[in-house]
């Protein structure tokens, strides 16, 4: 018999083609099941006992998409970040997560600065999708917190060998590229 966590990523197989709407509310539809998981499913005890940083809980041999286990403890931030070519969806088991979203604006010096758009709580049983090249940053608000992260690709790729993430640092109450 399947335990969730094995349902899950037949059933994002099953679902898997090019980014379309019905793709990414098919994903969270899954990823909505999984945060339902009872902690007495083994794989789920075992994250809560162990609360790993990051966690690798699928890869998907044939089409690359990765799901990652991210335990949060009480005011954890990262700042604003994009996810390259890549999109994602974060889906709250345990604990509570502010996200925040921005805009990117250029000045007309060529200048980037960022404008937060939006702020929301991620609870459990919640899911939320983040397309190529939307901006957010996360915070936990919980003592602690276990996400889901589910990304269409390898993100440490993206980041370390393509080069596409780009990550922000605030510099005198403005978010900037780390790059400028």
């Amino acid at each position: 018999m399947k335990d969730t966590l094995q349902t899950f990523a037949a059933n994002v197989r099953d679902l898997w083609g090019p980014l379309t709407s019905e793709l990414v509310a098919g994903c969270r539809a899954q990823l909505d099941l999984l945060t339902a998981t009872s902690p007495k499913e083994p794989w789920l005890a075992d994250l809560h006992a162990a609360a790993p940083a990051n966690r690798e809980l699928y890869r998907d041999p044939d089409h690359g998409f990765v799901l990652l286990a991210h335990a949060e403890y009480a005011g954890l931030f990262r700042p604003p970040h994009d996810h390259g070519r890549a999109w994602v969806i974060y889906a709250a088991q345990q604990g509570e997560i502010e996200i925040r979203t921005y805009g990117r604006v250029e000045e007309s010096d060529g200048r980037v600065r960022l404008v937060q758009r939006d702020s929301m709580v991620l609870r459990p049983g919640q899911a939320l999708a983040y397309l190529p090249g939307d901006i957010h940053d996360t915070r936990c608000l919980s003592d602690t917190a276990l996400l889901f992260r589910f990304t269409e690709r390898d993100l440490r790729i993206e980041d370390r060998v393509d080069h596409k993430l780009t990550r922000y640092v605030d510099r005198g109450g403005v978010w900037v590229p780390a790059a400028a």
